[in-house]
């Protein structure tokens, strides 16, 4: 029997190590990344104090309020509200977060330098994105808080994570939807442009009142809106839900699909060109 025998060099002896520097080293980066991204936008007072601030507020002039009167069967309008503004506070931190964030970089030249950098693209969108997560979790927090403590909401511990987990994870589609907004819109007009999509869609899918309490035109808008699926996810961990969990979630993934290809395609347009 012959034994072959493979030479081994000092590069083929390290191909190991270096494997795990590379991949920790991709850790870190995208690790400092997603840091840098967080500090950045909570030293930004025009975005934090808005978007953690409204649903909160709403929450106290409408859960708190009318906490005690039933939405949906046996439902309280404090547990109703809190599936609803912790979804108006998830898509507020996304859209604004990407979309106004994307287009303040893209005028100031910031993008054009990061592309020029090694640094993998999945960094700074991952960053975009846990920034939205972050933000989402602690809308929710508060919200949930605000429904234990002073809403009289009693839910188990499980559903409390099951509801926590369908809004963190329901920032994805809209984080797609912020990406591309921010690659379509100039710098200046973002903000704009995320108030003229994101005020009118939240009402229409239900985010301030009880949709069922929406004029029947506005019903048959909401129901192709994917804050309106998002909404029923959460409320349907509550009891409170329309329509089968399987059909939002399909709606929600195909929205994803459609803003990423949108911002894909936007992302293409806008490479080479610098606005001021």
């Amino acid at each position: 029997m012959v034994t072959q025998v493979i030479p081994m060099n000092d590069s083929t002896l390290l191909e190991g190590p270096r494997v795990g520097v590379r991949r920790r080293s991709l850790l870190r980066i995208h690790w400092m990344e997603a840091k840098a991204e967080f500090i950045k936008m909570a030293r930004v007072p025009a975005f934090v104090v808005p978007v953690l601030s409204f649903p909160i507020l709403f929450y106290i002039f409408f859960g708190l309020a009318f906490g005690n009167a039933n939405s949906a069967g046996s439902v309280t309008m404090a547990a109703y509200l809190v599936a609803t503004y912790g979804t108006f506070g998830v898509v507020a931190a996304s859209l604004f977060g990407v979309g106004a964030g994307v287009a303040t970089e893209r005028g100031q030249g910031w993008l054009q330098v990061k592309r020029a950098t090694p640094m993998p693209i999945s960094a700074w969108f991952g960053a975009k994105l846990i920034l939205a997560f972050l933000f989402s979790s602690i809308i929710i927090a508060a919200l949930s808080a605000m429904a234990i403590l002073f809403g009289g909401v009693h839910l188990t511990l499980g559903i409390w994570l099951e509801l926590y987990a369908i809004l963190a994870l329901g920032s994805i589609p809209f984080c797609a939807l912020g990406l591309a907004i921010g690659y379509l819109a100039g710098p200046n007009s973002a903000p704009a442009v995320v108030n003229l999509i994101y005020i009118p869609m939240a009402f229409a899918s239900g985010l301030w009142l009880p949709f069922n309490f929406l004029p029947s035109f506005v019903q048959k808008i909401g129901v192709f809106l994917p804050p309106y699926h998002l909404a029923q996810l959460a409320l349907g961990v509550i009891g409170a839900g329309r329509g089968s969990a399987l059909m939002h979630f399909a709606a929600l993934a195909s929205f994803t699909v459609l803003f990423l290809l949108l911002a894909a395609a936007a992302y293409r347009r806008d490479e080479g060109k610098v606005y001021g």
